[in-house]
């Protein structure tokens, strides 16, 4: 009875993120009826699920901290893709549709994320731990990068309005890609034991003994279905926001909460997966998705829309408003106490949850 479940869940993982692709090939560009939004939501919401699966496969065969990473990288570059898609369509709110979306995937991992593991971890196994150096390392890099690509557009005279001059925007786009480039570097190579989970007494766990790593054949095969769960994740979000997006209309809402909408739906399979690992005490792996995806979708979407602002015809909008940036600096702030002490409680973990809801209520009612 197990290995036909197994078997099971092995076909439906494989079928669901190519009925997503060729789903997102028939459904791309057009006006979908109420009935055709519900399949798509449906497909979209197993095509979450297939992701996970396929990432923590891939995670099992190539281990800690590269799992985490290829699943923060794969959605980030699609979600980038994304940006860049939907701001060369143009219209009066693509000029702040890069910073809206990159400042939201900031908040969602660094409080959403990250907070929603660390209560599940702590509620768990009493107290959540993990290796205060190597996360301390992510969350000064995420703020490093937040700071010189989102607040500083606000302060600077070169260009009226909260934009960077073009030389400005370069050194952020150049700055950015080395930051994370240095980081990936010291992650998986110089430093890779900061970012393996830990135990209470500090040690690195051993593997899993009652699980077989997969063959390199089943790792490659679930890499790509990854990549196409991702493509239809992303690419379904896009095609249900104009339905979200007439919903937030009419029941008068901002137009920054469809960005949210979309940010919730394309960062729920690391929100999963996270929340997974914290359940069996890996609660390193947690934040290394939760702070590589912030700093993923900082150190990517800045160069890739600096590279189109080049034939866009509007502006590009990247410095935040006073109220996001009290919520950013607190962000920080709290992000710092929590990580410096290499263990968290239940607290802390719901301080974080709070800093995300207050983000979202704000957002809702500006």
């Amino acid at each position: 009875m197990t290995d036909r479940i197994k078997t099971l869940a092995g076909r439906w993982t494989h079928a669901v993120p190519v009925l997503a692709v060729v789903l997102l090939a028939l459904t791309w560009g057009r006006d979908l009826p109420g009935g055709i939004v519900a399949v798509v939501t449906l497909v979209l919401a197993g095509a979450v699920l297939a992701a996970v699966h396929h990432a923590e496969v891939v995670a099992h065969r190539v281990g800690e901290p590269f799992g985490s990473l290829v699943l923060a990288v794969a959605v980030t570059v699609i979600e980038v893709a994304l940006i860049v898609t939907l701001m060369l369509d143009g219209g009066d709110k693509s000029a702040t549709l890069a910073r809206d979306t990159v400042f939201a995937a900031v908040m969602i991992t660094c409080n959403g994320i990250l907070g929603l593991s660390l209560l599940v971890g702590a509620l768990r196994h009493k107290t959540a731990v993990f290796n205060s150096e190597g996360t301390g390392a992510a969350l000064a890099t995420v703020a490093t990068l937040a700071v010189l690509s989102l607040v500083l557009p606000t302060f600077t005279t070169s260009k009226t309005g909260p934009e960077f001059s073009s030389v400005q925007l370069t050194f952020a786009a150049v700055a950015s890609l080395t930051l994370y480039g240095l980081f990936v570097a010291t992650q998986t190579v110089r430093h890779r034991d900061y970012f393996l989970p830990v135990v209470k007494q500090g040690q690195v766990p051993s593997p899993d003994q009652h699980a077989e790593a997969p063959s390199t054949r089943t790792a490659l095969v679930s890499l790509g279905l990854l990549l196409l769960a991702l493509i239809g994740v992303v690419g379904l979000a896009k095609g249900v926001s104009p339905t979200i997006e007439s919903g937030v209309e009419a029941a008068g809402l901002g137009h920054g909460v469809v960005g949210v909408i979309i940010a919730l739906l394309v960062l729920l399979p690391e929100t999963i997966a996270a929340v997974r690992a914290a359940r069996r005490n890996h609660v390193q792996t947690s934040m290394n998705l939760a702070l590589g995806s912030a700093m993923a979708s900082i150190g990517l979407t800045i160069p890739a829309v600096a590279v189109a602002s080049l034939w866009l015809p509007g502006p590009l909008v990247l410095g935040l408003g006073n109220t996001h940036m009290v919520l950013l600096a607190l962000t920080v702030v709290v992000g710092a106490l929590t990580v410096v002490p290499g263990r968290a409680t239940p607290l802390q973990g719901g301080v974080h949850l709070v800093l995300l809801a207050a983000y979202l209520e704000l957002t809702i009612n500006p």
